[in-house]
């Protein structure tokens, strides 16, 4: 192997490792959850609605087993529309309505909320 040759694997061996090491200090790359896209979609076809608030575990919680998906349910903050859960009677936080007004109190599983808006779940 020549002197030029093992120069330019040392250089592309550090090159490697610094990218490796900025890779793995940041957390790796992060991809957008969108597993529950279409199951979320079709939740908002469905007019199911949850209305929650910032401060509430509860609600974090549930928005989480969305993921990034959340962005496509509807939701409500009582928090900035106070008047709106007010006229809705919203009582416990979270509450999803259905297009029906039928009232469902406190966090559902995503399996609830399929059997609720005939919306099908992703296959695993």
């Amino acid at each position: 192997m020549s002197n030029k040759n093992i120069f330019i694997l040392i250089i592309s061996l550090l090159i490697l490792g610094t990218l490796t090491t900025i890779i793995l200090r940041s957390g790796g790359p992060t991809v957008p959850s969108t597993k529950y896209d279409t199951f979320a979609q079709c939740l908002a076809s469905k007019n199911l609605t949850m209305y929650g608030a910032v401060w509430c575990s509860h609600c974090q919680a549930q928005k989480a087993l969305f993921g990034d998906s959340f962005k496509y349910v509807p939701y409500v903050e009582c928090t900035e529309n106070p008047n709106e859960c007010i006229a809705k009677t919203i009582e416990s936080y979270p509450t999803w309505i259905d297009g029906k007004g039928t009232k469902y109190v406190g966090e559902q599983s995503l399996k609830k909320l399929s059997e609720i808006s005939g919306c099908q779940l992703p296959l695993d």
